[in-house]
């Protein structure tokens, strides 16, 4: 049954995205974008993530964003993080 039970995570795993195992089974994942880009904006959209960037402006400096879910009863939260460059 073990075995049956490791197999099935396993499949789940492959064919699934990241970002759909992070949404859905909890957990945590890191999205950089590219340099000189901002985050303006973070969502989901079912088990798709969604995100608005623009150019960084003169002066401006990159910052770490931290998306988190919160559900009901506080199981299968997952974190994304948004790691900006220069």
């Amino acid at each position: 049954m073990k075995k049956i039970i490791i197999a099935i995570l396993m499949v789940m795993f492959l064919l699934c995205g990241c970002h759909a195992i992070t949404r859905n089974m909890g957990g945590e994942m890191e999205l950089v974008l590219e340099p000189g880009q901002k985050l303006e904006e973070i969502t989901w959209k079912d088990d798709t993530l969604w995100y608005l960037t623009r150019p960084m402006r003169e002066g401006e400096e990159p910052e770490t964003h931290i998306f988190n879910s919160d559900s009901e009863w506080h199981v299968w939260e997952g974190t994304v993080t948004v790691i900006e460059s220069k």
